[in-house]
């Protein structure tokens, strides 16, 4: 057992010459205009897929300017605490002082997801070689959990990502202090990361407990502050910041949010829950990550979504996979590192030519992937409607109060105040903004009767879908 853990561990003893010192930072530098290329291009052409972009860039711009976090779209001088948990966001408050827009969250977005690049190929190359260890940071960079976090504009997310990385890259390499303390900061991130510090405290306990007992009790203390810190932010700080005085998220657990529990909830989709598991293990891992204990980190996660009755939550959609990337990809760097020790030839071989099978096989995924539209002329310059709806856009006025549907709510959350179109619990605002591919300027001014019943609106600007209405 002694050997097969001297061999896990143990770095690679090949030449390491300037340029392999560099590998991790090119693949991060080239994956980082990858994903900004495809997330701004999204939001050039008015392609957002739903309103969390012009949420996050209304809380930030909130810490920019010295204000109380509130998101409008969630409700007037709604605290975007009370609904999730994520301080974290404050950090990018000075860049969007500088750059007022949502291109800036987006562009730290692609940032970050490169960055996790770094520690995961560089720990590869490390334990496993030159060639290895890049042709995994490659198979983590094009994973299909962070293309389409990277399809889906912005979310919070994007910085648990390296800080997972960074964390699972220091336990590899036995640093345990680094490893507990990048996991920390987690809990700042979201309400259930919590969890996944636990986690990680856990996994370093285990491997810790042999050779260095002390650091081994540290961690168990850590597991307990990382669950303890998580109750705290759901029993009590978002309820604090909730007008409600409750966390909204928990219908989704509830028998009201789909009936039965969680215990039920649990076995409902299993269908797509093991389709799921299966794109987590296979493409990214050959299965082989499921020999570390590394993988523990990704059961927080995937608990909370599979016990929810959001089936949004059980699927490979979204960005909801994007924190179980860097898990995957440290455990099998952790598994290919172990497998030397085994004394099953079989189970050798496979490891030896699995980075190169994995490399084929998110190749062969691409096609069906965020990643395809880099070949697309359209990815590279703006078409015709999202200029046409660019022009609408314009004519609401800087300052004023809209209310909004998807489409329009990014171009508009930066110099606006946005409501969400329908809410009831908001007076008419003065403008609307609304997309419907196939509405037309009667159709819409009878749609905002109905939403607005005691105002009356008329069609200032249209085209391609795109419509402005003004308040009479």
């Amino acid at each position: 057992m002694a050997t097969i853990e001297r061999q896990r561990v143990e770095p690679v003893r090949a030449e390491r010459p300037a340029r392999t010192a560099r590998d991790p930072y090119v693949l991060a530098g080239v994956l980082f205009a990858m994903y900004t290329v495809l997330s701004v291009g999204r939001y050039r052409d008015l392609r957002t897929r739903s309103w969390d972009l012009g949420i996050f860039e209304q809380a930030v711009r909130s810490y920019s300017e010295l204000r109380r976090p509130v998101a409008d779209l969630k409700g007037a001088d709604f605290l975007i605490l009370g609904d999730h948990f994520s301080p974290v966001t404050a950090l990018l408050a000075p860049f969007y002082r500088v750059f007022p827009s949502p291109v800036t969250l987006l562009v730290a977005q692609a940032a970050l997801f490169a960055l996790a690049a770094v520690p995961v190929t560089r720990v590869g190359i490390r334990l496993l070689g030159r060639v290895r260890g890049l042709t995994v940071g490659v198979v983590f960079g094009l994973s299909w959990g962070v293309q389409r976090a990277v399809d889906f504009d912005f979310h919070e997310i994007c910085f648990a990502v390296p800080l997972i990385a960074f964390s699972l890259e220091a336990l590899l390499r036995e640093r345990w202090r680094a490893a507990l303390l990048y996991a920390l900061p987690l809990v700042l991130v979201k309400e259930d990361l919590g969890l996944t510090t636990a986690a990680i405290a856990l996994v370093v306990a285990w491997r810790a407990r042999g050779r260095a007992p002390r650091v081994a009790r540290a961690a168990c203390g850590v597991a307990v502050l990382g669950a303890a810190l998580c109750a705290l932010t759901l029993g009590v700080l978002i309820p604090s910041f909730n007008t409600g005085g409750g966390y909204d998220y928990w219908t989704k657990l509830s028998e009201e949010g789909g009936g039965g529990g969680p215990w039920a909830a649990l076995w409902a989709g299993a269908d797509t829950k093991a389709e799921t598991l299966l794109w987590l293990l296979l493409p990214t891992s050959g299965l082989l990550a499921l020999r570390s204990p590394l993988l523990l980190v990704a059961l927080p996660t995937l608990g909370w979504r599979f016990v929810s009755h959001e089936t949004h939550y059980w699927g490979t959609d979204f960005h909801y996979s994007a924190v179980l990337m860097p898990v995957l990809a440290l455990a099998l760097v952790d598994a290919l590192a172990s497998v030397g020790g085994t004394s099953a030839r079989w189970l050798r071989d496979y490891a030896r030519f699995l980075p190169a099978g994995l490399l084929g096989a998110t190749l062969a995924l691409l096609p069906s992937l965020p990643a395809a539209q880099l070949t697309d002329a359209a990815t590279w310059r703006p078409g015709p409607v999202a200029e046409e709806g660019d022009r609408v856009l314009r004519a609401v006025p800087d300052g004023a109060e809209v209310a909004a549907n998807v489409r329009p709510v990014a171009r508009l959350t930066g110099r606006c105040r946005v409501f969400w179109i329908g809410d009831r619990d908001i007076a008419a605002p003065e403008y609307l903004a609304y997309h419907d591919p196939g509405g037309t300027r009667e159709g819409m001014v009878r749609r905002a009767a109905q939403l607005y019943p005691d105002a009356r609106y008329t069609v200032l600007a249209d085209g391609a879908g795109y419509f402005v209405l003004q308040r009479e």
